[in-house]
């Protein structure tokens, strides 16, 4: 299995699966800043491709562009093991990555599937009395997110979603803590106006800095600006190295747009992308400091991709959070199904524009998001 194949293979529902995130939160016609973790929700559609051979397994194969199960959890068991490892000992970022499942003690749990949630899963398996303790089992399970999540996800499962005919439930977190490479200088942010997709303007603080070497593409009608974070002594080792790519359109409205192109193009988060572009120098560089968080049903989204869950596993829940500053950017987010990035440029980023998370020899896109008001939290 080569795992960078298999994630440039997911990779592929990434964007189009945020314009579904963006469809079915949207409010009264606005948008709203987002963050989300592509990472856990390919996780969560690989465990469930495992417990639910079938149609379901048919649906999701298709989905990751997967040969099988054995592919789906090999992956999975790589990113969470390797990918995902921590690397904070070797003065790189501080990664948390943890699965756990509930299962109720009346429903009969194979040996060998067992062995695949403890071994390729890593996760925590734990029989459990959903018939006549719901509500401490929800207590339980929101508990474990909150620990994984170094505190800053609390209350994944609402008590209505857990109830006596709840058999399983299958929770994924995902926490990190990235310091830049070149950090900003705090003596430096200052406050200047964002500009909002309906033409009004806020005042926030922007991050500015002069950085010799940053890896700036300038595609035609947006500029992708690459971050990197300070890299562990282990890399040599293990290869691995994440960064936030900021995707910004040149036009002060011009994100969903943006966007749209983004998600119909083959390979764009793989790198594979035939869309001209040059590498440039940056004259100008001015980042909003951003803070918030976001929740959503991802079921919902997953339906707009095609994907048609059976009515017992209507409910894909997903809750994420995001800072960034001068020092380096902490993100989280935690998932559950339970069953019933010569010329010299600027880049201004005083509009809404798209980021994400990715480690970059894989590919693999640890959280992905968008900024509409960064004086929102």
């Amino acid at each position: 299995m080569d795992l960078g194949k298999s994630v440039a293979k997911q990779n592929e529902i990434v964007l189009r699966l945020a314009k579904h995130v963006i469809a079915t939160t949207t409010t009264a016609g606005k948008t709203s800043n987002l963050v989300f973790s592509p990472a856990l929700i390919h996780v969560i559609l690989s465990f469930m491709a495992a417990r639910y051979p079938g149609d379901t397994e048919d649906q999701i194969l298709s989905l990751l562009q997967a040969s099988s199960t054995d592919e789906l959890n090999a992956v999975s068991s790589k990113i969470v093991t390797a990918v995902l490892a921590d690397s904070t000992a070797s003065g790189g970022p501080m990664i948390s990555a943890a699965n756990g499942v509930w299962v109720d003690k009346s429903l009969t749990v194979e040996l060998s599937f067992k062995d695949l949630l403890e071994n390729s899963y890593k996760a925590a398996f734990n029989q459990v009395d959903f018939r006549t303790k719901a509500g401490e089992v929800t207590e339980e399970v929101n508990s474990w997110v909150e620990k994984q999540t170094n505190g800053l996800i609390t209350d994944l499962l609402s008590p209505k979603s857990v109830s006596p005919l709840t058999v399983l439930i299958f929770a994924s977190a995902l926490f990190f803590n990235g310091k830049w490479d070149k950090q900003f200088n705090p003596s430096l942010t200052e406050d200047s106006d964002f500009h909002l997709l309906d033409g009004t303007k806020v005042r926030v603080p922007f991050m500015t800095g002069d950085f010799d070497q940053l890896y700036l593409n300038a595609y035609k009608g947006f500029k992708v600006l690459d971050l990197a974070y300070r890299e562990g002594c282990d890399y040599e080792e293990d290869g691995r190295s994440f960064s936030m790519k900021i995707y910004l359109p040149d036009e002060k409205d011009g994100l969903p747009a943006m966007l749209e192109r983004l998600a119909s193009t083959h390979g764009i988060l793989n790198d594979t992308e035939d869309i001209p572009s040059r590498m440039v120098n940056v004259r100008e560089l001015k980042i909003p400091r951003f803070k918030f968080a976001f929740d959503f049903e991802a079921s919902k989204a997953l339906k707009g991709l095609g994907l048609d869950l059976p009515e017992g596993l209507k409910t894909i829940i997903h809750k994420s959070c995001i800072e960034v500053d001068e020092v380096g950017s902490k993100a989280d987010a935690a998932a559950a199904v339970v069953q019933s990035n010569s010329s010299k440029y600027d880049f201004v980023a005083d509009h809404p524009f798209l980021f994400l998370v990715k480690e970059r020899r894989t590919g693999l896109v640890l959280f992905l998001g968008q900024v509409i008001d960064p004086s929102m939290h």
